[in-house]
Formats: C-alpha cells, sequence, structure tokens
C-alpha cells in the first residue's frame, strides 16, 4: 500500500502556493493510490481560481437491493469532498448492470433482467444519503445515453480499444490462461464505464481497489475525445464478516445499512478481533490517536469486545440513533453474555398441520434454502424453546414455539 502521507510531504515541492497542503491530504488520507498526482494539484489549484467545483463521480451498480458498510468506505470520501464545495455524481449502472461487471470473477457474472435492476437500484439514493449530503448529490442512469448509442456507437467505442489491452486486466489474463469462457459482451462492461465519464466530464472518480482498469478506461476514452482526462482515487475495499472475500451481499458475509439494529450489532460482534482493527480505522470517525489509545488499552489487559462494542455503538448510531444503538448493546449482552432469550420477537403463524421442522425453516426465512435448513439442523444450529434440535424430521405440532437458528436469529411460531 502507497504511503500517502509521505506522497503528500513530498508534492509540497511542487507548488506550495497553489493548494492547501490540508486539504489535499484529508482527500489522499485513507486511499489506496492517486492516479495522476501532479494532475489533480492542478485541477485543485484551478477550483481555488475559478471556484469551479470539481466534478466526482461513483458508479454503482444495482446488483443487490442494499448497499452496505463496504460501500460506506468510498461514500465517506464522497461526503468529504461535497464538504469541500465539490459535485458529486451518484451513477447508476442501469445498463452495465445487463452485461454484468465481470470484476474479480472466475466465471461470466449471470445477467440481471431489467425488472430486478429496478427493483434494486430504487432505493440507493435514498440508503446513499445516509452518508452523503443528498442536496448535494446529482443521481444519473447510465442508461440515459447508452440507450442512444445503437449499434455504430457501440462498434465506435468498442474500436477505441484493442483485446490486448482488454487482457491486460488480471481477470480476464487469469481466466484467458486457464482456459475459462470469456463472453465477447464482458469486454463492452469497463468501455461502458469509461465512456460515462466522457458523458459526465468527469475530473476525478472514485472506486474499490478491484476497479482501477474500469476506471483508467475512463481516462483513455476522455483522452479520445479530447477531454482533460479524470483522476482517479481507489480506496481500499472492506472485508466481510467471515475475514477472507470483500463485503458483499451475495457472498452473505455483508452488514447492510438498512439492517435493524440488533442485527448490525450482532453481525459487528460477530468479526473477529483482528479484523475488528480493520474495521475500525476504515469505518470509525475517531482519529488515528483515539485508535491508537484503544490499541494501548487492549495491550495493557482491556478486552477487545469491549473494544468491539464500543465500535458497534458507533456505527449503529450512526445509521439509526444513540437510543437504538444502546438498545442493541442490552439486547446483545442479554442475549450472549447472559443467554437470555430477547424480549420482542417477530412472530409468524402457520395454519397448516404437522409442520416439518425443515418446512417452518425455509417458509419463515430463518434458512434460505431447504438444503440450508437441513445443514443448519445437522450442525446443531437449531434450538426450539432453548433446546437443540438434531432430527432433520422432526414434525412440530399446534402449538407455540420459539425458534432460533445460529447465535443471533430468533422468530415466535406459532402453529394452529
Amino acid at each position: 500500500m502507497v504511503n500517502m502521507k509521505n506522497k503528500i510531504q513530498s508534492k509540497r515541492e511542487i507548488d506550495k502556493n497553489s493548494i492547501h497542503d490540508n486539504e489535499l491530504y484529508a482527500i489522499i488520507d485513507g486511499s489506496e493510490e492517486l492516479l495522476v498526482e501532479s494532475e489533480f494539484v492542478t485541477k485543485l489549484t484551478k477550483y481555488r481560481n475559478s471556484g469551479n467545483p470539481l466534478r466526482v463521480k461513483l458508479g454503482l451498480d444495482p446488483t443487490s437491493s442494499d448497499l452496505h458498510l463496504g460501500h460506506t468506505v468510498v461514500l465517506r470520501k464522497l461526503r468529504l469532498l461535497q464538504d469541500l464545495g465539490h459535485l458529486v455524481t451518484l451513477l447508476i449502472g442501469d445498463f452495465t448492470s445487463l452485461i454484468g461487471d465481470p470484476t474479480g470473477r472466475n466465471t461470466t457474472r449471470p445477467k440481471l433482467s431489467k425488472e430486478e435492476i429496478y427493483e434494486n437500484s430504487k432505493t440507493y439514493f435514498t440508503q446513499a444519503s445516509l452518508v452523503l449530503d443528498p442536496d448535494k448529490t446529482e443521481i444519473r442512469y447510465n442508461s440515459e445515453w447508452c440507450n442512444k448509442l445503437g449499434a455504430d456507437g457501440l462498434v465506435s467505442l468498442a474500436s477505441q480499444v484493442t483485446v490486448a489491452r482488454m487482457l491486460e486486466r488480471d481477470d480476464f489474463t487469469n481466466r484467458h490462461k486457464s482456459g475459462v469462457p470469456i463472453a465477447l459482451h464482458e469486454f463492452l462492461y469497463p468501455i461502458i464505464q469509461g465512456y460515462d465519464s466522457v458523458v459526465l466530464n468527469s475530473d476525478l472518480e472514485i472506486g474499490g481497489t478491484d476497479q482501477k482498469f474500469n476506471l483508467l478506461m475512463g481516462r483513455e476514452l476522455q483522452k479520445n475525445a479530447h477531454c482533460v482526462p479524470q483522476c482517479i482515487l481507489t480506496m481500499p475495499l472492506l472485508e466481510g464478516t467471515d475475514g477472507v472475500e470483500k463485503m458483499s451481499k451475495s457472498k452473505g458475509n455483508a452488514i447492510g445499512l438498512t439492517d435493524a439494529p440488533n442485527e448490525m450489532f450482532g453481525k459487528i460482534m460477530s468479526i473477529s478481533d483482528e479484523l475488528m482493527w480493520r474495521y475500525i480505522s476504515l469505518l470509525s470517525l475517531k482519529s488515528i490517536k483515539q485508535i491508537n489509545y484503544m490499541k494501548s488499552d487492549v495491550e495493557n489487559g482491556k478486552n477487545p469486545r469491549d473494544i468491539k462494542a464500543e465500535f458497534a455503538i458507533e456505527i449503529v448510531e450512526r445509521f439509526h440513533s444513540k437510543s437504538l444503538a444502546l438498545s442493541a448493546l442490552k439486547d446483545f449482552e442479554s442475549r450472549f453474555r447472559y443467554g437470555n432469550i430477547p424480549e420482542r420477537l417477530d412472530e409468524q403463524i402457520f395454519n397448516d398441520k404437522d409442520l416439518n421442522l425443515v418446512s417452518v425453516l425455509k417458509k419463515s426465512g430463518m434458512s434460505a434454502s431447504f438444503s440450508e435448513a437441513i445443514r443448519n439442523i445437522e450442525q446443531g444450529g437449531v434450538k426450539i424453546d432453548g433446546v437443540k434440535v438434531t432430527d432433520r424430521n422432526m414434525v412440530l405440532n399446534k402449538g407455540n414455539f420459539i425458534l432460533q437458528v445460529g447465535k443471533r436469529k430468533f422468530l415466535r411460531i406459532k402453529i394452529n
């Protein structure tokens, strides 16, 4: 990872009077890479002299209906840029979602239908506004201009990029070498993303480190269109709760911005003590000095669980409220520290007779599928009224039950 603090110190030699060092450092701080830094200094200097704000772009593909904490790493940087006076465009890739971003994939990504894309995207602005200033955020959809391209336009765009250039992208190269098929339409994804930058005339595009190739494509196509090329700011990727892969709803390791307070709190508490510091460094609003004090406290014997709880309170308060965060803490301690069942439970009523437990788990949503329900039972993760169940063929008769799956899922079941 590039040491950005040292990098900004060296840039003081560029032009000490052109820009406030603190502003540039604030923008770079916490990022992975800024390309091209000298060009960005020039852009900021022009902004200071003219008052014309930079146009900053973030593209989001609506591949799921919820944003998660991993997205906030980038959203917080956008909010900083808004506070510094710049214009943010939240670009919903409803057209590119029809292609599917192959980034980080070793297979062709399944295509989404237009209906799925619409359903997923309609709440994005509301969710992003939990971090961004909605009054300073423009939302656009790339179908606005991509639908108008037609065959001639797509051929013209594709003619600007060689196959050799596309194969510079690691995931394409790895799949090609491994004999894994690459569909031709996948090459269109980075090209269209780059074309978005041409249309929006963006000065800066922000994205995760896995998006670097796509972001660079924007620079190339802007140069071909005789535009001033955008600069690129890449941000680190946040690992999911499993600590292995990047946070993703499809991988089941995400903490959603719209998760209920108790669920959000519990997911944060489930991460490892080692991963906790990664989350705190990328998501907490505490200063580096404060975080170092927290690390020192742990080294001196403080339980990491208590640090994690403080962090969980901070995050739940940010996306819900302080009272709900404290309530989530109380609920968590009641369930996991003292082994109690929460007082307030959702309830589902079934009017069927003699229901199989596997069916109840699936129909209630406590397990995502029948196979997952069977697995939950066989692995000892299912309890009824506090008693572990290991019989996958168990039948539930008329009555009221408290169903538990894992450590965090509880549901009151009523069978008439």
